[in-house]
């Protein structure tokens, strides 16, 4: 009898101890979750933060961008007007006038590109552009796209 007790007290402290360590490891485990979690919401929130920044960093450009280019008109306003009042030189005054031509284009297209074209250009004044009927068409072909 007494060996079934200590059996059984093995047994007792044997489960005890497997007890602790599964216990244990899963502590572990739930540890390592919650570390991974709190390293990933930390990214995120600097990821958010980052991305804070550069919408700023962008508005604040566009904004000094637009101011620039507001001062570089009023000093050419200025300059157009003060030779207006000043110079009585005719060519100066075209050149002038094509300057400032200019640069109300420019603020129409702030970006300073030209849209992209649906044709190309004539290469030359007796060339036909590719906008006309018969471009392209050889002599006789002509009579092909009546049809059409």
């Amino acid at each position: 009898m007494t060996n079934l007790i200590l059996a059984a007290i093995a047994a007792l402290v044997v489960g005890i101890v497997i007890g602790v360590l599964v216990s244990r490891s899963g502590q572990t485990t739930n540890l390592r979750q919650r570390r991974v979690e709190q390293q990933i919401e930390e990214l995120r929130s600097e990821y958010t933060r980052y991305q804070a920044q550069v919408n700023e960093h962008f508005m604040e450009s566009a904004h000094l961008l637009r101011r620039f280019n507001d001062a570089y008109r009023d000093v050419n306003l200025h300059m157009a007007r003060g030779a207006n009042r000043l110079c009585n030189d005719e060519e100066w005054m075209d050149e002038l006038e094509r300057e400032t031509a200019r640069a109300r284009l420019e603020d129409v297209r702030e970006d300073g590109v030209e849209p992209p074209r649906d044709y190309a250009p004539k290469a030359g004044p007796e060339d036909k552009g590719t906008l006309a009927e018969d471009f392209g068409l050889k002599k006789g072909d002509k009579s092909s796209t009546s049809k059409a």
